[in-house]
């Protein structure tokens, strides 16, 4: 039987001009952009960035770390698709929630079954329109709570506040 798939084979590449034969391809090698996720400097460097922002793409895992931590992208892993859009609606509610609070990136840590999120919130009396710790309280229990029961698992929030957004300043460009 394979004697004659062989054969159909051979016979399919002689009818259309086919030559069979075994090697190896090569191509030449492709630059990568690289200066895609680097931000562009402006003409009076006032932009301000953060750590995080100011590292370029190229440095993740050095200097840098991911947004989101999880194992679901490893290989023959199942919900890999889930867990991406899980992230994307932490985000969302979250800057939903904290609507002008926020001072971070979202960063979203997976441990075993419970979820761990992080970040920076603005915390001035005088800019934040004299937010005290009770509202920010009840705004990371009712966060928690709400999340853990859409989401089916533990949810922790873990939150520094930070007096100034010009505190978080890196660089400027």
């Amino acid at each position: 039987m394979a004697f004659l798939a062989c054969q159909k084979s051979v016979l399919y590449n002689e009818l259309w001009g086919w030559m069979i034969k075994r090697g190896i391809q090569t191509t030449s090698c492709q630059c990568k952009n690289i200066r895609t996720g680097i931000p562009k400097t402006t003409p009076f460097k006032n932009k301000p960035l953060s750590y995080e922002e100011a590292q370029p793409p190229y440095r993740i895992g050095v200097t840098k770390a991911w947004n989101s931590w999880n194992t679901s992208n490893l290989q023959d892993e199942e919900s890999t698709g889930e867990t991406t859009i899980d992230d994307m609606f932490i985000r969302r509610f979250i800057k939903g929630t904290f609507h002008y609070l926020l001072a971070s990136e979202v960063i979203i840590k997976r441990r075993h079954n419970m979820i761990t999120i992080c970040g920076l919130l603005l915390g001035s009396y005088q800019q934040r329109m004299s937010h005290d710790p009770k509202k920010y309280y009840f705004l990371i229990g009712y966060t928690e709570e709400l999340l853990s029961h859409f989401l089916k698992c533990p949810v922790k929030m873990e939150f520094s506040v930070v007096t100034d957004k010009n505190d978080l300043v890196f660089k400027k460009i």
